[in-house]
């Protein structure tokens, strides 16, 4: 069975600042055991709704707002992961 730690490694994570809008966050998802990445993983600022999926490249980028504190990854079939941002 895959590790259920889909998630551990998360790289690049940017945040880039932006003015009353909030902030972009980006990152590429990547598997725990390979490093490789990981497309169509959905990407949720927890509590909003707002959301992205990954892309081939396992990447995305996502506006979270002022008040989004934890972003959420999930895969179908994996645990859902939860990164305080």
């Amino acid at each position: 069975m895959k590790k259920i730690l889909l998630l551990a490694l998360i790289v690049a994570a940017c945040i880039q600042f932006s003015a009353a809008q909030g902030i972009i966050v980006t990152g590429v998802v990547t598997g725990a055991e390979d490093g490789n990445p990981i497309p169509g993983v959905t990407v949720i600022v927890k509590e909003t709704g707002t959301g992205v999926a990954t892309n081939m490249d396992g990447k995305y980028s996502i506006e979270v707002p002022p008040d989004g504190l934890v972003l959420q990854f999930s895969f179908v079939g994996m645990k859902t992961i939860e990164i305080p941002i």
